[in-house]
């Protein structure tokens, strides 16, 4: 039996509109249509265009509703943190604010005034970072948040906005630091503690919920007549995990792009002074599985490096620095990719030099040399993860599983091999699409489980296996990085 999906998956640089098909045990994916997503720059302020977004996503639909296909249903999905508020007319509340939007310098001081670092971590078990959404909501004008009737994530908002019905899935409630993994529900006390008004927290979606049918304008508009819309897994990264080909239960994931986001997949939250302490984080998953991870700062410094160069007339493709970089000399330099100064766009190129010249190291002179430092730097802090993870835990993973699209950067899947000195397995690059489409299959009955949706993307996508390579100018270079 064949059955078509719709998956609206939004990055932080661009939104795709991908069809699924689900045949004989495989899928096979089709971008219908790719728009970028451009934040609105209004001096150091950073927005999300939302409008933008709409319009590149309606024309994904029309493209689909052209098909004359019968299609189920359609999800969004996208980063974390970031928010719509929503007024009682139902309209969006401008602006919607970018997650490297300076105003959490300030809030986070609010935040830390009401609630100490260890309560915020035991009642979420969430990790501290400047973005989170408890922080943004605190640099909210409390007359702002007195006019809101209701605060959706971003691909939430976006599923309200198609069906309007305003839910916020769960796997996307887990990542906003006011969430309660253990009660399942809103932490009651940190939304009183921070002063927010609780009335605008929506009712938490269990993955694979359906919302309700496409909204009739939509449905006129595209062409898509008894298209239901879903809250499959909201985050992206929750899809990604859910696509990755895995089998057994002792694996590790890094979900690669700008952002990397590592980790176990495990039964139950940790939730403990170790785990605060090592700042990781605990996001769920489908079927109540719970993403151990870490938040990386992953391929933005290579993607900020190519921006920054481009403004100086000087294009590269990624294809290009990956080449650059697999010439150029092994381990010259090392920085921390963790580092708070390399959040923030522009002049990336210039904090990489600051960087090494301040720790005494060689400046890289070429882009080459500084994309290698980036990407040797980055698989140090993988390996470190990993290590932190397993402590965690108790066990030691097997294998790294790699998925997204930095899955594609070959030195950097076998930089982290060396490194961690364990067996990767990158791809597919697809994988939070595939997830996406995944879970809204298992909503329709037509995948059973989890297990068998594994099965599905080990049938459809071709991976590619990096076994690790180790030497003593990777230990050299780990003992100058464990000094950052």
């Amino acid at each position: 039996m064949t059955s078509s999906y719709l998956a609206i998956d939004l990055g932080a640089e661009s939104g795709r509109v991908m069809l699924g098909t689900l045949e004989d045990g495989r899928i096979v994916l089709e971008e219908l249509s790719r728009f970028s997503n451009t934040p609105i720059r209004d001096g150091e302020r950073m927005y999300w265009n939302i409008p933008a977004l709409l319009d590149g996503i309606r024309a994904g639909l029309a493209k689909a509703g052209a098909l004359g296909q019968t299609i189920t249903s359609v999800s969004a999905d996208a980063w974390g943190v970031d928010y719509v508020l929503f007024d009682e007319a139902g309209e969006i509340m401008e602006p919607v604010y970018h997650y490297r939007d300076p105003r959490t310098a300030e809030a986070e001081k609010t935040v830390l005034a009401r609630v100490d670092w260890p309560t915020l971590f035991e009642e979420t078990g969430v990790q501290y970072m400047l973005l989170n959404t408890s922080i943004q909501l605190c640099a909210e004008p409390p007359a702002r948040l007195a006019k809101a009737a209701q605060l959706l994530t971003i691909a939430d908002a976006i599923n309200y906005l198609l069906s309007g019905v305003g839910k916020i899935e769960m796997s996307m409630a887990s990542t906003t630091q006011l969430y309660n993994p253990r009660l399942a529900k809103w932490s009651e006390r940190l939304i009183g503690a921070l002063g927010l008004p609780s009335a605008i927290f929506p009712e938490v979606a269990a993955p694979a919920t359906t919302l309700g049918p496409l909204k009739p304008d939509f449905a006129a508009e595209t062409g898509l007549a008894n298209l239901n819309v879903v809250a499959s897994l909201s985050h992206d990264t929750a899809c990604a995990v859910a696509a990755c080909p895995a089998e057994g239960e002792r694996w590790a994931y890094i979900s690669s792009g700008t952002w990397s986001l590592m980790g176990l997949e495990i039964l139950e939250p940790i939730i403990t002074d170790a785990c605060r302490e090592l700042n990781f984080t605990n996001e769920i998953g489908y079927g109540g599985s719970i993403r151990l991870l870490k938040n990386i700062i992953g391929l933005w410094l290579v993607q900020e490096c190519r921006r920054a160069w481009a403004a100086q007339g000087n294009e590269y493709s990624y294809a290009d620095l990956a080449e650059q970089a697999g010439v150029a000399e092994p381990y010259v330099s090392v920085l921390n990719p963790s580092d708070p100064r390399f959040l923030a766009p522009d002049d990336m190129p210039q904090r990489i030099a600051d960087t090494c010249r301040e720790s005494g190291q060689s400046i890289p002179g070429t882009p080459g040399a500084v994309v290698r430092c980036a990407l040797e730097s980055l698989s140090l802090l993988y390996a470190r993860t990993l290590c932190e993870s397993e402590e965690l835990v108790g066990w030691r993973a097997n294998t790294v599983h790699i998925v997204g699209g930095g899955s594609r950067n070959e030195l950097l899947n076998q930089l982290t091999a060396d490194a961690a000195n364990i067996h990767v397995v990158a791809g597919p690059t697809e994988a939070t699409a595939s997830g996406n489409v995944l879970v809204q299959a298992i909503t329709a009955g037509a995948v059973t489980d989890l297990d068998e949706a594994r099965q599905i993307v080990r049938n459809s996508f071709d991976t590619k296996i990096f076994e690790p390579k180790p030497s003593e100018a990777i230990e050299a270079a780990r003992a100058r990085f464990d000094q950052l």
